[in-house]
């Protein structure tokens, strides 16, 4: 399928023509970074996106305008999450970056500093308990060192508690079967002070990126060259 053939309403792309499979939202993501490369909505090699796992320790992180919720509000608490952003352009007239989150019904892709707004509501009032703290990983990079076999998603016997995509399991290039944990077990410690060179520099290189506080995620992109 080319761009041309995607279905747009304004600036939003029809999200029913990503793959999508519910509770399976790092596999979504995995995928979503591909196909905006292979459509060319993204550089060929994804350079321009960056993945983001949203987390914390206790494993209680409120979304709002989520398509599972059935509140007016929107509002899940998941015990992890998973979104890409888009870097655009610093120009003259710079676009903004941009949100690709498969499980919002805000607009796909949505501006960062509206779903910072909408959907992480930085200035809701919440218990340190639900703090979301996110790990920023380059996408070429968690394309090459990603894996899940899905155990997380099979209880103590072996049944799935959501059933799994149809296609295979996601290997790593370097053949590991399973790193999922790596990416969504974050601690408040893990994350960095500043939004310096030397820490935007190792999101590019690092295999499980950086981890940032909620205050510090539209200023992480607004320096990333």
């Amino acid at each position: 399928m080319t761009t041309s053939e995607l279905e747009v309403s304004g600036s939003s792309w029809d999200v029913s023509q990503f793959q999508h499979t519910p509770f399976y939202c790092e596999e979504n993501v995995y995928l979503l970074c591909k196909e905006l490369g292979t459509k060319g909505i993204a550089d060929a090699q994804s350079s321009d996106l960056f993945v983001v796992f949203i987390s914390n320790e206790k494993k209680q992180i409120p979304l709002w305008h989520q398509k599972a919720s059935s509140r007016a509000d929107g509002i899940v608490l998941w015990d992890y999450h998973v979104i890409c952003i888009q870097r655009k352009g610093r120009g003259d007239s710079p676009s903004p970056h941009l949100v690709w989150d498969l499980d919002s019904s805000l607009p796909f892709p949505c501006p960062l500093a509206r779903y910072v707004s909408e959907t992480i509501r930085p200035d809701f009032q919440t218990f340190s308990e639900f703090q979301r703290y996110f790990r920023i990983v380059h996408a070429p990079v968690f394309l090459r060192c990603f894996a899940s076999d899905r155990r997380h998603m099979k209880d103590s016997v072996g049944n799935w508690l959501h059933q799994p995509p149809l296609y295979q399991p996601i290997v790593a290039e370097d053949g590991t079967l399973h790193n999922l944990n790596d990416y969504f077990d974050i601690r408040a410690t893990d994350a960095v002070t500043g939004t310096g060179a030397d820490m935007t520099n190792e999101v590019f290189t690092k295999k499980l990126g950086v981890v940032i506080t909620e205050s510090q995620l539209e200023e992480f992109f607004s320096q990333i060259l």
